[in-house]
């Protein structure tokens, strides 16, 4: 379990000051212009070190992404973008980090944008995030008023400008070029790559996109050094991570723990528990709605981190857990995630356009139990032409929870087929005897 002189997020629950004086008081802004003076390369040499990945789903090290930014301007700018469009359902952490935390982010983006020569810095905040939005924008007023950002940055000749885009609300636009897409005026949708942002991405310029967790760690790895990160969680997945816990569980909550936690420990310490004991748990998303589920049995000894998640055949995600026990109709949980994917595809990719709608009628016939069991590979195979097969990973989003759902409650599918063709064959007989 993480101590508390670990903690990153000291304001997680907004009950100290979330303005500049509190958030000084708590660390944040404490050297930053020392850190600066170390120049580009020790801070991205840092942040590698440590052993960050990225926090926003695919857990790519962010040591490594900050590397692929050009070190010599060919007459272009480089940007930063922040990706705060929180719209994976089950996940709302960076939400509590823009309302109770918004220093910690806005050092972290003059810290990183920094380390990658970028002197403008772009947050896309989520459509529904109002509050969010105007918390963040009052500590950027902040920031500015004080001498942090601006010109001549923290006293350390950098200039740093940090602009809030407020999106309109499009789940696409949180896939890193539909964002860029959006943030230029365009309709969300996700580019072709390469080439990749690094080399040609906001305005056509060098640009690297980052979640919000992934930046507002910045300033206390760069403080406390690469090291302390390291040594907290278990090889390739360090530090600290901030974990949304929702579902049948006594006591809803988000909390920072250390990377590598056991499930079991996460839930009871955190969480009061699954509602009803453990003997009560069906299954667990484990990183948010597009992760792939898994059932009671594979939890027991469950690590969570990345690597073993996905020895699971699942992922961390964004490490919203989403715990359901005995009482969920799973199917037509899946179903409701089926008809969210279908509802949010750009349509730009056929197999995700036609696949998403078509996986969503079939499940949902599923969940009534008026399907065909040679319907459950059918859609297996359906799930496999979609996964990988698209331009962003909306499509891999979509046929994942699908996936996982045959995987581990094939058996389920069946029974609900036998019990539908039972029952009709049933009511059919009660007819015949009724017209006799």
């Amino acid at each position: 379990m993480l101590s508390d002189r670990d903690r990153i997020f000291t304001n997680l629950y907004g009950l100290h000051d979330w303005r500049l004086r509190g958030a000084k008081r708590r660390g944040a802004w404490d050297g930053t212009k020392g850190l600066m003076a170390r120049g580009h390369d020790w801070i991205v040499d840092e942040v590698k070190a440590s052993g960050l990945r990225g926090r926003g789903g695919a857990g790519f090290p962010t040591g490594l992404k900050w590397s692929f930014m050009p070190k010599k301007s060919d007459g272009r700018p480089n940007y930063l973008v922040v990706n705060a469009d929180e719209s994976e359902p089950g996940t709302c952490k960076d939400r509590e980090i823009m309302r109770h935390d918004p220093h910690l982010l806005i050092e972290g983006c003059l810290l990183a944008s920094y380390a990658m020569r970028a002197h403008a810095c772009y947050i896309y905040i989520r459509g529904e995030f109002i509050h969010e939005r105007e918390r963040l924008q009052a500590a950027i007023d902040e920031a500015y008023d004080a001498g942090l950002i601006g010109k001549n940055a923290c006293g350390s000749g950098w200039t740093f400008d940090l602009f809030v885009h407020h999106g309109a609300g499009a789940y696409i636009c949180g896939e890193e070029t539909a964002l860029l897409e959006s943030l230029e005026g365009k309709k969300g949708m996700p580019r072709m790559k390469p080439p990749f942002p690094a080399n040609v991405g906001l305005y056509g310029a060098p640009t690297t996109v980052n979640n919000v967790e992934s930046i507002a760690v910045t300033g206390a790895i760069l403080r406390r050094g690469a090291v302390w990160f390291s040594s907290l969680g278990r090889p390739n997945n360090t530090g600290t991570k901030l974990f949304s816990i929702s579902g049948h569980v006594n006591k809803p909550c988000n909390v920072e723990e250390e990377m590598g936690i056991p499930f079991r420990e996460l839930i009871d310490k955190h969480a009061g528990g699954v509602r009803g004991g453990w003997n009560n748990l069906l299954a667990v998303i484990p990183g948010g709605s597009s992760v792939p589920c898994l059932p009671a049995a594979a939890c027991k000894d469950l690590l969570m981190d990345f690597d073993s998640l996905k020895e699971q055949k699942s992922g961390l995600g964004t490490a919203a857990v989403i715990v359901m026990d005995k009482s969920t109709d799973i199917i037509r949980a899946i179903a409701r995630l089926s008809y969210f994917y279908k509802h949010e595809s750009c349509g730009q990719c056929t197999p995700c356009r036609e696949g998403t709608g078509w996986m969503w009628r079939v499940i949902s016939r599923m969940a009534e139990g008026r399907a065909e069991k040679r319907e459950i590979d059918m859609l297996l195979q359906v799930t496999r032409q979609v996964e990988g097969h698209t331009i962003c990973a909306l499509g891999d989003a979509a046929a994942w929870p699908v996936q996982g759902l045959i995987r581990h409650f094939r058996p389920v599918i069946e029974e609900r087929i036998d019990q539908y063709a039972a029952k009709a064959a049933g009511d059919g007989a009660r007819r015949v005897e009724a017209a006799e």
